[in-house]
């Protein structure tokens, strides 16, 4: 375990990296400001050192992050709807940053709050946090850890676990964004992507709320279920496309048991990189960075329109208000437990 000053928020608080090493030399770094993952680094085919996630040199930046970089999502990952849930009788109004609905729980999310460290090891980091009873406007006092790990295999786990003195909502994610060529490379639509899901929820606008059923994505442009170039079909006159600029939804996994399942791979177009995604969620949030403006990131590397994507493990979007979907409600007392691995490598 390394770790080092990052530097400092707006208001002066002291931000601190921790980065694990594997025995390969990979490498995993984690800010406390958001548990936010600020690189991920490894050897390609070519024997060259790439960095495969999106991120900032600093705190400040994050801060300013409007994509959400590489942050922990809470307690809600992606939209709810007008703002509104209703939970054990009572109606809660959240606040609504994207038009009128609340995206990744507003502005004071876990990815804007300095998460304390309550255990590290050689391999291994656990950060946790206290979201007070009215924090986001959700309701209940819940502590909130996240771990990650590293291991020898290339492999990043990351597991969310919560509980909470009140009936509230508890779906978390990670906003990482990969570009299996390096974060410096530019568009990734030529990297390629296999999605295990058979059906996706289409969104009745460009706002980004499902319609509650679920789509074949046979004969359509988001059949991932054979490995294809991200974006193949990224530009096809489809309205679902259109709504987004690009990907920008929800997948129902075809094996959500509950228990650890392959959901994803995908394959870097030169790096020789490749990344197979498990998780225990019933949905994955394909991402292509449609909305990514130019900017500059780690490194003065200009980034800027799908110059990444994202595969965020969720329960779907607005799952809290619509009965169809799986819920993400979790009873006072419970404890809410999901992992999600990231397992990289080289194309064989």
């Amino acid at each position: 375990m390394q770790k080092r000053s990052f530097g400092q928020t707006k208001e002066g608080r002291e931000v601190t990296e921790y980065t694990l090493v594997n025995a390969q030399g990979m490498t995993l770094s984690v800010i406390d400001l958001g548990a936010t993952i600020v690189s991920i680094t490894m050897k390609g085919s070519d024997g060259n050192v790439y960095d495969v996630v999106l991120g900032y040199d600093t705190p400040v930046d994050y801060q300013n992050n409007t994509c959400y970089f590489g942050a922990v999502i809470g307690r809600n990952a992606n939209r709810i709807d007008h703002a509104r849930i209703h939970l054990d009788g009572k109606d809660y109004s959240l606040e609504a940053n994207d038009n009128e609905n609340n995206l990744h729980s507003g502005s004071h999310g876990f990815h804007a709050v300095i998460w304390d460290v309550v255990q590290e090891s050689a391999q291994s980091i656990t950060f946790s946090y206290v979201s007070r009873d009215g924090e986001q406007d959700f309701p209940g006092n819940m502590t909130a850890k996240v771990t990650y790990t590293l291991d020898d295999n290339g492999e990043v786990a990351i597991t969310y676990e919560a509980v909470c003195d009140q009936t509230t909502v508890a779906n978390f994610t990670n906003h990482a964004y990969f570009n299996l060529d390096g974060h410096d490379s530019g568009v990734m639509e030529g990297q390629k992507l296999e999605l295990h899901a058979s059906y996706y929820t289409p969104v009745i606008d460009s706002k980004a709320i499902p319609t509650g059923e679920l789509a074949k994505v046979a004969g359509t442009p988001f059949d991932f279920r054979e490995m294809k170039e991200i974006g193949r079909d990224i530009e096809a006159d489809d309205t679902q496309l259109h709504y987004a600029g690009g990907y920008d939804h929800n997948y129902a996994l075809d094996k959500a048991d509950g228990t650890m399942q392959l959901a994803a791979r995908a394959r870097g177009a030169k790096s020789g990189i490749c990344m197979d995604v498990y998780t225990d969620c019933v949905g994955i949030q394909l991402y292509t960075g449609n909305f990514i403006t130019p900017q500059t990131g780690k490194g003065g590397v200009q980034y800027g329109k799908r110059h990444a994507f994202c595969l965020e493990t969720q329960y779907f979007p607005n799952a809290v208000n619509e009965k169809n979907f799986k819920s993400p409600v979790l009873k006072a007392g419970d404890t809410y437990c999901s992992k999600t691995k990231y397992c990289f490598g080289l194309e064989k």
